[in-house]
């Protein structure tokens, strides 16, 4: 090059001042920003939900064998009435009242008799189990809730919901349930993009000639993408049962007319007992004479008789009623490889059916809601759902714990002794367009007021963030 030719280059770069255009529509390097910090922050409620999770998922299974001489009974021969097997639990616990009662679903397994009883929690009965044959007491538990779970089920629910510290603690399980879905899908959008711009990158398979930081990321990120569907319907599943954000959820609901249907118990102008029939032979002598709850006792075996014929099948809840205003229910109780779950309601006086249930009538959004229930508490397909929902959870710790792994294997090898890995670079924001970036704000400002939790914490985290940048400044000045 000549020298005119020199100086003339020379001088265009020198024009040529302006700084290079900002690239728009880069979300990367926010996505990456915001995948460290609620891995790093949100982890460890994370990973205790994982593990307490995946404990609860096998309970059904456990309990059966660990109160297995409650559960079970080898006695054979005719089945006595219900009648019969609830007067001996009245006897064996005369100072309850008497509510429901969960008849023997097979031979070999004995009869709940359930009683209110003021001393135990909220949602909890005094299950008395009777021998179906000899109508005898075999011993009493506490059950929780509709699944009747058992003390030990009871134990690691509460464990998995609250860590045994009641209502606060719920704020524990609520945070975990708030980011699992965004850091999953932080993740398949990171990987995949890795996916896409690396050299001989795999997006499902273990790359096992890799070692290192580079070994670990893919395990994190190939487990990471397997589970990332199910972490999702985890996570807004447990959503539905957190404080905050379920109570949008159920307001969501109500508004949208999803709620889940209930069969009406109140019945009109109760008519005097009756006297005669089969209904008489069936009752007790001790009901003539004694309360209300006596005499419906009595008419435990007319009513599931009448239930049956109506088509109500499988293992069932008979409600007792304590009131002439109240109807009896027979409703069907939660079961493996079952999807529907039908009620009627039936005048114990009059022997007549007064409402009716099918679970074909409910709205599709309670149906899916009660679906999800069901899966996610491992209850819809038995032990393979039990086995499936562990497999998950040891899944879910082994990414939280890799993730680990890779932001102390990213701490500076100099320096402090105390340092550790460090975060992305920031600023991602400005690499998105204007629109990009309203668009952004909106939906986190609307997720945000929906899952309330999430909302506070990410607001937490910008403010974190602009702490540790401020300080950064200043120690370089």
């Amino acid at each position: 090059m000549s020298a005119p030719e020199l100086e003339r280059a020379q001088t265009r770069a020198s024009n040529d001042s302006s700084p290079p255009k900002k690239q728009v529509g880069g979300a990367r390097p926010l996505i990456l920003r915001l995948h460290f910090y609620a891995g790093i922050l949100i982890g460890p409620f994370i990973l205790i939900a994982a593990l307490s999770g995946g404990l609860y998922a096998m309970a059904p299974t456990i309990e059966k064998f660990v109160y297995s001489d409650y559960l079970q009974t080898d006695t054979t021969g005719q089945i006595a009435s219900l009648n019969d097997q609830i007067r001996s639990a009245q006897q064996y616990r005369p100072d309850l009242t008497v509510s429901a009662v969960r008849p023997s679903p097979a031979a070999g397994e004995t009869t709940r008799v359930l009683f209110t009883d003021p001393s135990l929690g909220e949602s909890e009965r005094l299950a008395v189990f009777v021998d179906p044959v000899l109508a005898q007491p075999v011993g009493e538990l506490a059950v929780y809730g509709s699944s009747g779970s058992l003390p030990l089920r009871t134990w690691i629910s509460q464990l998995h919901r609250h860590l045994h510290l009641g209502e606060p603690g719920r704020l524990y399980s609520e945070l975990a349930a708030s980011w699992m879905w965004v850091v999953a899908l932080g993740g398949v959008y990171l990987w995949f993009r890795q996916y896409r711009t690396a050299r001989n990158a795999r997006l499902l398979t273990i790359d096992r000639a890799s070692a290192g930081r580079s070994r670990t990321l893919n395990w994190h990120g190939v487990v990471g993408i397997w589970i990332a569907v199910a972490l999702v319907f985890l996570s807004a599943t447990g959503l539905t049962w957190s404080t905050y954000a379920g109570e949008n959820v159920s307001n969501l609901r109500t508004a949208l007319s999803w709620t889940t249907p209930s069969v009406v118990k109140t019945l009109g102008d109760a008519p005097p007992p009756a006297t005669g029939g089969h209904e008489g032979h069936d009752m007790a002598p001790a009901a003539a004479a004694g309360t209300l709850t006596d005499t419906n006792v009595g008419r435990v075996d007319t009513v599931l008789g009448i239930a049956r014929y109506n088509g109500i099948t499988g293992p069932v809840e008979v409600s007792i009623p304590a009131n002439a205003e109240t109807a009896f229910t027979v409703a069907q109780t939660r079961q493996p490889w079952v999807y529907s779950n039908n009620t009627i309601a039936i005048d114990g006086a009059t022997q007549k059916v007064t409402d009716e249930l099918w679970f074909s009538d409910w709205p599709l959004a309670a149906k899916l809601s009660a679906w999800g229930i069901q899966l996610h508490m491992g209850l819809m397909f038995g032990l393979a759902n039990q086995i499936a929902l562990t497999a998950l959870a040891l899944a879910l710790v082994s990414v939280v714990i890799r993730g680990y792994i890779m932001w102390w294997r990213r701490r500076p090898t100099r320096g402090s002794d105390w340092a550790v890995g460090r975060a992305p670079a920031r600023g991602g924001i400005r690499n998105l367009s204007p629109l990009s970036i309203v668009a952004l704000v909106a939906v986190t400002a609307l997720v945000g007021w929906f899952v309330p939790l999430l909302g506070i914490s990410l607001l937490a985290f910008l403010l974190i963030d602009v702490c540790i940048a401020a300080f950064k400044r200043r120690a370089t000045t």
